[in-house]
């Protein structure tokens, strides 16, 4: 750390480290018009009159600023080295205590990864897994390694985990806030510079999830499940840090669950979700088949199974549309459908 404010400007040290500038409101130091010069230049301008009458010790401000920032980085997970490429499962036990059908399985950033399987078969369990980083530590037995390697016990341990964001079925907020206020705690925490335009940039992409359109000022006790859920991915895809997202079920989120799988792997995020839809299911690169609490086979996504995948999505759209004019009063009627025929109702095509 003292390499980088011997070479560093103020201005520069600002700009990657923002936190810096309670650290010198705390110690009453005027840094402006100095912004160009290192924090050591700085230092050095004061005349020994001054250090004497304002008991002013260069080096412990000096010392003390590397420590500030080595733990404000670690606090706020901000560690360059931390980036997640790949995530590895090695293989545990199902709850006969049978090998599980696989040896290991390795997934990468922007990837996705369904979970299938019976309710109770188990795919919470793999979710837990993953979200502890488990080491042969779980009733699995299995291992969960970051880049190949076993993760930092940080990373398991502390309370402030920015390895993994779980997004469970039934979200319910109890503070007292508005959405507008909620995201700004958020993108402060993480010393956002432009937290207007971020704030922005959540809503707007929340709300192109959500069934229907929710504001700044509406408090987050008041949203529907599907808002808070769509506030939460939107949330979790531009402005947190953890590369890998855990999904429970997002087909029952009341969500526009395409896009939001699509907001998510184009924030470079590892995605596992477990869930009973087809079309996410087959959505996934791959798919991981959960059966007796251990994982019965690992398959890939055929091109047969994305072909299948786009009829189902047709469909599904069909699906959709008649969900969204039922929403607006609108009557369904056997026939082909049409854009518009003007008499309060739309035909639906069929499919036999």
């Amino acid at each position: 750390m003292s390499n980088i404010l011997d070479t560093m400007t103020i201005r520069e040290l600002q700009e990657k480290y923002p936190f810096i500038i309670n650290y010198f409101e705390e110690n009453r130091l005027d840094v402006e018009g100095f912004e160009d010069k290192t924090f050591q230049e700085y230092l050095n301008h004061f005349t020994e009159e001054e250090k004497e009458e304002w008991a002013l010790d260069t080096r412990k401000l000096l010392e003390d600023l590397s420590s500030y920032i080595v733990q404000m980085v670690e606090f706020l997970g901000l560690e360059e080295e931390k980036k997640v490429e790949s995530l590895t499962i090695i293989a545990g036990t199902d709850k006969d205590g049978n090998k599980e059908g696989f040896e290991e399985l390795t997934i990468y950033k922007s990837e996705i990864v369904s979970i299938v399987g019976p309710t109770g078969s188990g795919k919470s369990r793999l979710l837990a897994d993953i979200e502890w980083a488990a080491q042969k530590d779980t009733p699995t037995g299995r291992t969960i390694l970051i880049n190949g390697e076993v993760p930092d016990k940080e990373w398991r341990f502390s309370s402030n985990n920015k390895l993994v964001a779980q997004l469970s079925q039934n979200m319910n907020f109890v503070m007292d806030l508005t959405v507008k206020e909620f995201l700004e705690l958020h993108a402060e925490s993480r010393m956002v510079e432009d937290v207007d335009r971020v704030v922005e940039e959540i809503i707007e992409a929340a709300n192109n999830l959500a069934g229907e359109r929710f504001s700044l000022d509406t408090p987050i006790t008041s949203l529907s499940g599907g808002q808070s859920r769509a506030l939460m991915i939107a949330d979790t895809a531009i402005l947190s840090s953890s590369p890998i997202v855990l999904i429970d079920e997002i087909e029952n989120a009341g969500i526009d669950r395409k896009k939001a799988l699509k907001l998510l792997v184009s924030s470079d995020k590892i995605v596992l979700m477990a869930t009973h839809d087809p079309i996410l299911a087959l959505m996934a690169d791959k798919r991981i088949v959960i059966k007796n609490g251990g994982i019965e086979k690992v398959i890939e996504t055929s091109k047969e199974e994305k072909r299948v995948l786009a009829e189902l999505k047709r469909m599904d759209n069909i699906i959709q549309n008649m969900r969204h004019d039922l929403r607006k009063g609108l009557t369904i009627n056997y026939g082909y459908l049409v854009t518009d025929n003007h008499k309060g109702h739309r035909n639906i095509v069929i499919l036999k």
